[in-house]
């Protein structure tokens, strides 16, 4: 709760903290809009695959072309400006930076972005949610042995969550059900990126006239960056996934009602899970006051003698219970995505704290982590078919228990882009890694299979 003064004691001090963004994207430019009015900051440099792009992204969001001109990390320094370009990892090791944020969205390069700053001895914060899912565990780790922050981002819905989780169990409460709301039906497990704006209520020309890209919205719509959310929260906040995701129907005044064990009346398997609400009905009626933009978490009063006390307080204090008042819900209905972002920058800047982090830990030798995604035939696959990963045409995303998930052989989703079926895969079948085959040739996407291969080779 002090940040803000932190960042005014940098800046008085002339020690901003020095920023390296990649990927000038939707989520970079929503945090270009904010860094430019945060004190204690510089953001130094961006780097870009095509830097003219980035370079106007910069501007539509209102910076000035002269702060643009640096022509390198140093020069930038000491001016004060910016310094653009397409190399990350020249990036990533130029001394002149202290915290690197990866805004990409690619689970092969997020791998090989985290492992440069733990040699280059750089804070990163994640925006890269797909590489957290696919090798989080190893990467917090790996992280923490270089004396560095791996963070997930804030405003990005796993954050908000952990910050959720952490002030419940702070206070002392018990954490029953985690997570988000979103737009779900079952059909949409099938939706395409030639599918995906009827069921946003777009027209395709509309979106081609806004630059939006179908295939990322379409992995928002088919279940799969509900699973990758999921399972970034259940490895960071210790809390146990179902096997795949019920996306019921819940307002925001029934989630103390719903999202409990069975045995008292709610859909969980138990306590202490994750799962998403949906904002409409299964047949397509809205929810009346749903979560579909917002994060939430059901806590209860406690199992002990003291509990009728805490009972008392949630309805002195106008809490929505459950009928036995025993649980309840805190949520926020909205996440601001990149606008937000500069809390985790401040928080691993100044204080060396991650907002929200895997919790993977070793014991005796093993890695232990909770919870991973699948590959998922979205129809029947034939042999020889190209996968082309989250949010395509061939699979969507399936939170599974890590346990599960490895000793099934089953495929991460993050892999499964630009490998080739040796088999046949029935509609709504989860592709294992035996039934794929890998281009040898991709040095990026087999560091990162050695670098996954590695991490389930550790589960406890």
């Amino acid at each position: 709760m002090n940040l803000h003064a932190l960042l005014n004691q940098r800046q008085a001090a002339g020690k901003p903290i020095r920023v390296g963004l990649i990927g000038a994207g939707k989520f970079g430019s929503m945090y270009l809009s904010q860094v430019k009015h945060t004190p204690g900051i510089h953001l130094l440099a961006v780097a870009d695959l095509d830097p003219a792009r980035a370079k106007a992204a910069l501007l539509n969001v209102g910076w000035d072309a002269a702060r643009l001109g640096a022509t390198s990390f140093r020069d930038a320094q000491a001016t004060g400006t910016t310094f653009v370009g397409n190399d990350a990892f020249a990036m990533i090791a130029a001394p002149e930076l202290d915290v690197i944020i990866d805004a990409t969205g690619s689970p092969a390069h997020g791998i090989a972005h985290v492992l440069a700053c733990c040699d280059a001895k750089k804070h990163i914060v994640m925006v890269n949610v797909e590489a957290d899912a696919l090798a989080g565990p190893l990467l917090a780790r790996k992280a923490r042995e270089a004396g560095i922050v791996y963070s997930l981002a804030y405003g990005d819905q796993p954050a908000l969550v952990c910050e959720m989780v952490d002030w419940c169990r702070a206070a002392g409460f018990e954490v029953v059900a985690a997570g988000k709301g979103t737009k779900y039906l079952p059909q949409y497990h099938e939706s395409t990126p030639a599918t995906v704006w009827p069921h946003y209520g777009i027209a395709p020309e509309d979106a081609a006239k806004g630059g939006m890209n179908p295939q990322m919205f379409n992995s928002f719509l088919d279940g799969t960056k509900s699973a990758i959310e999921m399972t970034a929260i259940a490895n960071a906040c210790d809390l146990t996934p179902p096997r795949g995701l019920l996306f019921p129907p819940c307002s925001v005044d029934d989630l103390a009602h719903v999202m409990r064990p069975r045995g008292v009346g709610g859909l969980l398997d138990g306590h202490g899970m994750v799962e998403v609400v949906s904002s409409v009905e299964r047949d397509g009626r809205p929810v009346f006051r749903d979560l579909r933009w917002g994060v939430y978490v059901v806590f209860r009063a406690g199992s002990d003698a003291g509990r009728e006390y805490v009972r008392r307080c949630f309805k002195e204090y106008g809490l929505v219970t459950d009928k036995t008042g025993e649980y309840t819900a805190m949520y926020k209905p909205y996440h601001l995505i990149g606008l937000e972002l500069g809390i985790s920058v401040a928080s691993a800047g100044l204080r060396g704290e991650p907002t929200g982090a895997p919790l993977a830990w070793w014991h005796d030798g093993d890695l232990r982590w909770r919870a991973d995604v699948v590959a998922t035939a979205k129809r029947d696959l034939k042999h020889g078919e190209a996968l082309d990963g989250e949010g395509g045409f061939t699979v969507y995303g399936k939170i599974l228990p890590a346990r599960e998930s490895v000793d099934t052989g089953a495929l991460p989703l993050g892999l499964a882009h630009g490998c080739r079926l040796k088999r046949n895969v029935g509609a709504h079948e989860t592709v294992r890694w035996d039934d794929v085959e890998f281009d040898s040739a991709n040095a990026l996407q087999q560091r990162a299979i050695e670098f996954r291969r590695a991490m389930e080779t550790h589960l406890a």
